[in-house]
């Protein structure tokens, strides 16, 4: 069973913009994962097994919904907690904080910002515990990057709604109680519903054969005249800015767990590189490998500035999603290149389940494209310098 020695890198002396309560909570979940994560997670991604028993845990540790207030079954902590405690899980593996990052930012947060006092009270506790998990249905096999090319649809039907349509590469959905879909109704308006497992016509297949993502459960979610109460629609919101409004919170949380894989990466190849000698001395000594490991924490103390002042801005409520969209891609950028060096100075064993560093990379290559992927998010930033829309 693989022991996990990850040392967090703070190069910077970063651990001093911290309070004592956010240390306290990083260092909560930096355990969790140390015990009941890390020695299993090589054996749960080569067999593409999604660990379900971790949920209700993950609920006790409070990684779901933590900025959802407590009366709901938050924790009603703020986002630079939030963000700690998915760097700390993505440190271990990106399909862990997936499930945590769509439970909280894709699922419950749509609820509680969109939703009304009844769904917030019926659904937020028991996904906040982990007794139900959910997901969020908006990419469609046809519908990606431009999600308002959705032809997923609602029709009124008097006390309730048909649901018909499909959506894709859904993180969660062959083991989710809830999801929320977002439709189109019959004036083309984009509106988010609550669709329950058990209503007839609802099914979620599992996708089978990825190389990415191996310990999360990924699947369809599939509406064949599904009859939806008019209660489970959600009353607050209209419109693509509705999904959008989701998923800055998503790519906030990715923004933070992508430099964590980062991190992961980083402190693997220091170590090996000082374990391994060549030549007659040991080959953290070469000026290329020193080359490598100075760029790497470079970037990482570059990156966790970027973070934790988007979490100041986003307690203050003045992030902007433009803002969210630079560090999502500015993190999965550095992450990725970073665990290819790595991959390189570990040789051979790089490629084995003993080091994490393939895991990461297979992994990375799909945070770098889900929620937004890196020429999307480029184009987010050039059109708020800018002022100009490239996207049409």
């Amino acid at each position: 069973m693989a022991q996990d020695l990850f040392t967090h890198p703070d190069y910077y002396q970063l651990d001093e913009l911290l309070t004592d309560e956010h240390k306290l909570i990083r260092d909560t979940v930096r355990a969790w994962i140390k015990k009941e994560v890390s020695p299993n997670i090589e054996n749960w991604a080569q067999n593409n097994h999604f660990p379900k028993h971790l949920v209700p845990q993950m609920g006790d540790l409070g990684v779901f919904g933590p900025t959802v207030p407590i009366e709901y079954g938050g924790g009603g902590l703020d986002y630079i907690s939030y963000g700690l405690m998915m760097q700390e899980i993505e440190r271990c593996d990106s399909g862990m904080r997936s499930t945590a990052s769509v439970q909280g930012s894709l699922v419950m947060y749509p609820i509680y910002a969109y939703g009304s006092e009844e769904q917030r009270k019926k659904y937020l506790p028991k996904l906040a515990s982990g007794e139900w998990l959910g997901c969020f249905g908006l990419t469609e096999p046809d519908s990606g990057s431009d999600p308002n090319s959705m032809i997923t649809n609602i029709k009124d039907a008097g006390d309730h709604v048909i649901l018909n349509g499909a959506k894709m590469w859904i993180s969660n959905a062959p083991e989710a109680q809830v999801a929320v879909v977002w439709a189109k109704d019959e004036a083309g308006v984009i509106r988010g519903l609550i669709v329950e497992r058990g209503m007839e016509g609802f099914t979620t297949p599992e996708i089978h054969g990825k190389w990415s993502l191996r310990a999360s459960c990924t699947g369809e979610l599939v509406f064949d005249n599904v009859k939806v109460p008019k209660e489970n629609i959600l009353p607050n919101v209209q419109g693509l800015k509705g999904p959008l409004g989701c998923l800055s919170k998503a790519r906030y949380g990715i923004a933070w767990g992508a430099l964590g894989a980062a991190m992961d990466c980083y402190d693997s190849a220091l170590r090996y590189t000082l374990q391994r000698s060549q030549f007659g001395k040991q080959i953290a000594g070469f000026q290329l490998q020193q080359k490598k490991l100075a760029e790497m924490i470079t970037e990482i103390t570059k990156g966790q500035l970027l973070v934790w002042r988007l979490g100041m801005l986003m307690n203050d409520g003045r992030a902007t999603p433009a803002q969210v969209s630079m560090a999502k891609r500015n993190s999965c950028e550095i992450a990725l290149n970073i665990c290819r060096e790595a991959r390189q100075m570990h040789g051979g064993m790089g490629i084995t389940g003993e080091y994490s560093i393939m895991r990461h990379m297979m992994n990375l290559e799909s945070v770098v494209t889900y929620e937004g992927t890196h020429d999307i998010h480029l184009l987010i930033t050039g059109m708020d310098v800018t002022g100009i829309n490239a996207f049409k």
